[in-house]
């Protein structure tokens, strides 16, 4: 039975349906704020490097508009009294703007996170410069001034270009307590250099008035203190999957170890590529993960899969995402952007950058391989998805169009309506494209029922070929992250970028 969860959707609103008060352990989350950039996912390129298009995945983009007024309004009126004073002095200082609107979005999913924090659970609030001043006083205004245990600095090197002030080299976590006197915590260590070691040898003295004191050395080294001092992922590093704000693993590693035990629930309301969920798996805790991108939990289930290996997906379910048709034609009404990127996901493959007059024709993409020594040339898959009622013959052509313009091997059209006769005797002229593994259609058709029902697209095996997604590296089995055998070695060398 599956005792992990992995959900799609709007985190408020799965926070109020479906966790349970008091059940999470240890919450990590790291919102987006003010970056002013859009955010991308970037894939592999066809010849397996890092790519220089991008997948919008969503916008670090906050306004006041209604949505936010109606946000602020509802925690002002029905939120705790010390969350009501506080937003209603924030928005008397900021006015109606967009740091405003990003609190008054912040507002109501702590005080939910604070709801499902156990008494003895912990809260890590990752955050930048921009905006730790104001979520601070936020956070103290839901889990209380009291309850506030520190101000971690996260302080990492990087190349940056110049600018009329010091260069920013860190991020700031806030940890806080759901009950400081309850709460469950782990010092952390780390072990005496080769030169501080010998200095100190086995013993030190301290001489306090006519006492002297002599004291054994902790064996376990020095305690760790707030500032971290941890490389952010090196661009070459296995452990990279190109998620614009995946953090590294040795970050989440230290916050789960030192609160949180084997079993233990952690909770990531913003999970992103799921770095969180992969340290937490890796770490045997039970883990919670929610994101509002069909294209995240895409690539969640890929890295879990292929770090962890096939049986990883029985460990695990996943809520929100189209389990039938009605599902799926009510998210291709709803949002069909998030559609298209969930029915690519069930194919394994990557969104099309979407420029005009560009990709004209091409949804998705799909990268193989299929020499015998798995180098080569990089084949393509072309794929189209379309919604409605019925598909037309002449989609299926246009396709066909497009797989000779690009020079594609393959040609996928998947569509919610079965195709018509004429559309498979259309499919069935294109002829086969020939690898090591046999023949396969040039031209194929499947319906969201078939991906439904686990049939797949017909090319060489794709465990073996497949270079669409960046893979995460195996997790070793028997090893744990402390031991530094997170996925990779990498992480352990200083990255500047």
């Amino acid at each position: 039975m599956a005792e992990n969860v992995l959900y799609y959707g709007d985190n408020l609103d799965i926070l109020r349906r479906y966790i349970k008060d008091e059940t999470i352990d240890l919450i990590y989350l790291d919102p987006p704020f003010k970056s002013n950039q859009e955010y991308n996912v970037l894939f592999e390129e066809r010849n397996g490097s890092r790519s220089k298009s991008q997948i919008k995945a969503f916008k670090d983009t906050w306004r006041w508009d209604q949505g936010s007024a109606e946000a602020y309004e509802e925690v002002v009126e029905k939120g705790p009294d010390k969350v009501s004073k506080v937003m209603r002095a924030l928005r008397t200082f900021l006015g109606e703007n967009d740091m405003m609107a990003y609190l008054s979005m912040m507002a109501p999913r702590l005080v939910e996170l604070e709801r499902v924090l156990k008494p003895s659970g912990s809260i890590y609030l990752h955050c930048d410069q921009t905006a730790s001043a104001h979520l601070r006083l936020l956070m103290d205004a839901v889990f209380g001034p009291n309850n506030f245990h520190n101000e971690i600095v996260w302080h990492y090197r990087r190349w940056t270009g110049e600018a009329k002030r010091f260069q920013r080299m860190h991020d700031t976590i806030l940890f806080y307590a759901k009950n400081r006197d309850e709460v469950y915590f782990k010092p952390l260590y780390t072990p005496y250099t080769k030169k501080s070691a010998k200095r100190k040898q086995h013993y030190h003295t301290r001489i306090k008035g006519d006492d002297v004191y002599v004291t054994s050395v902790d064996p376990r080294g020095v305690r760790e203190n707030d500032v971290w001092d941890i490389s952010v992922i090196n661009p070459a590093a296995k452990e990279r999957l190109g998620y614009p704000t995946q953090k590294p693993e040795a970050l989440l590693e230290r916050i789960i170890e030192a609160s949180s035990n084997e079993g233990d629930v952690v909770l990531d309301p913003f999970c992103g590529c799921g770095t969180t969920i992969a340290v937490a798996q890796c770490l045997k805790r039970r883990w919670i993960g929610i994101d509002i991108t069909c294209l995240a939990t895409a690539l969640i289930k890929h890295r879990l899969q292929h770090a962890f290996g096939r049986k990883i997906r029985k460990t695990y379910k996943v809520i929100g995402e189209p389990i039938s048709l009605t599902d799926a034609d009510t998210l291709a009404k709803e949002n069909w952007h998030q559609f298209e990127c969930w029915a690519l996901g069930l194919v394994g493959a990557r969104p099309a950058e979407k420029k005009k007059g560009a990709d004209r024709g091409i949804d998705g993409r799909l990268y193989f391989h299929d020499e015998p020594d798995g180098k080569g040339k990089t084949k393509q898959i072309i794929i189209s998805v379309k919604g409605g009622e019925k598909v037309t013959v002449s989609q299926l052509r246009d396709l066909r169009g497009v797989i000779d313009r690009e020079d594609a091997e393959i040609g996928v059209l998947i569509s919610m309506a079965k195709p018509t006769r004429d559309m498979r005797k259309e499919a069935a002229s294109a002829g086969f494209y020939k690898s090591a593994w046999g023949k396969h259609p040039r031209l194929q058709l499947l319906t969201i029922e078939e991906l439904l029902s686990g049939k797949g697209i017909d090319y060489p095996p794709s465990e073996q070929v497949n270079v669409t997604l960046k893979r995460a590296p195996k997790a070793k089995s028997g090893t744990t992250v402390t031991q530094a055998h997170l996925f990779h070695k990498e992480r352990k060398q200083p990255a500047e970028n």
